[in-house]
């Protein structure tokens, strides 16, 4: 007879009842899951800086850009993340701050600084110039302990020279040009003059961190169209620059340093 048939003498109440079967559950990710992550995604920057450097090494200056693009974005967000997840709490075995000082090394500095001196823009002994002084300079930059204002802005240019080299890439100015903005950039970046964080400087947020999306937005199309000289990313990029180089400069002027 049938295990769920019924025999005279039961009632429907005493009948096998087959199990329903069981949903398993996924476990929630924990705490320190969640942290790992966010150290994975900033590591992923110095992938996005060798796929950079290996298009660079083959004059492909479009890739190169997007790959560049691509970890600044990155850059952008993990440091929320790292916020929001409490990485030093919650993943303390890895340094959040000196993974993201060794990838931007890569991705601000060293992949831009060679691009710079391989495309030709500063043709002979001033290729060289630039290239030793943008990686030395920004070296002893992100070892210096005074780099951040109390407001989490920069005190000094943040050697960002990926968005330098863009621009320049951009608006293909004469090689004396490109070999002066260079100088100054680097000696910007040892004087008292503040440059906004685009997500973690307050004031003017509102403003500030639009703007840096809209450069995102105007160098990832620059690239796109390979530096085409009648894209109208040309303006946009121009415009947006000018004003993430001089919105902390004004508000040093308005409200102080730290203000």
């Amino acid at each position: 007879m049938n295990a769920h048939t019924l025999a005279p003498d039961e009632t429907p109440s005493e009948a096998t009842v087959a199990p329903e079967p069981r949903i398993r559950q996924k476990a929630p990710m924990t705490a320190g899951s969640k942290a790992l992550l966010v150290h994975l995604l900033t590591a992923s920057g110095a992938v996005w800086a060798i796929l950079a450097m290996l298009a660079a090494g083959e004059s492909r200056w479009d890739t190169m850009f997007l790959w560049l693009v691509v970890a600044l974005l990155v850059d952008g967000i993990d440091g929320p993340l790292a916020r929001h997840y409490q990485v030093k709490k919650h993943a303390p075995e890895f340094d959040g701050v000196l993974l993201d000082l060794i990838v931007d090394y890569l991705t601000y500095v060293y992949v831009p600084a060679y691009a710079l001196f391989k495309s030709g823009l500063l043709p002979g002994w001033t290729g060289w110039v630039a290239i030793i002084v943008i990686t030395f300079t920004s070296a002893m930059y992100f070892a210096d302990t005074r780099m951040k204002t109390r407001d989490c802005s920069f005190a000094g240019f943040p050697a960002c020279w990926n968005m330098v080299v863009l621009v320049l890439f951009s608006l293909h100015p004469v090689w004396w040009v490109s070999l002066v903005a260079v100088m100054v950039l680097a000696i910007t970046m040892f004087v008292p003059i503040k440059f906004i964080h685009p997500t973690r400087t307050k004031r003017w947020r509102a403003v500030n961190l639009p703007v840096s999306i809209a450069w995102l937005a105007f160098a990832g199309w620059a690239a796109f169209v390979n530096f085409h000289p009648e894209s109208w990313s040309f303006w946009g990029l121009a415009l947006t620059s000018i004003w993430l180089f001089i919105a902390g400069g004004l508000q040093q002027l308005i409200y102080g340093r730290d203000g």
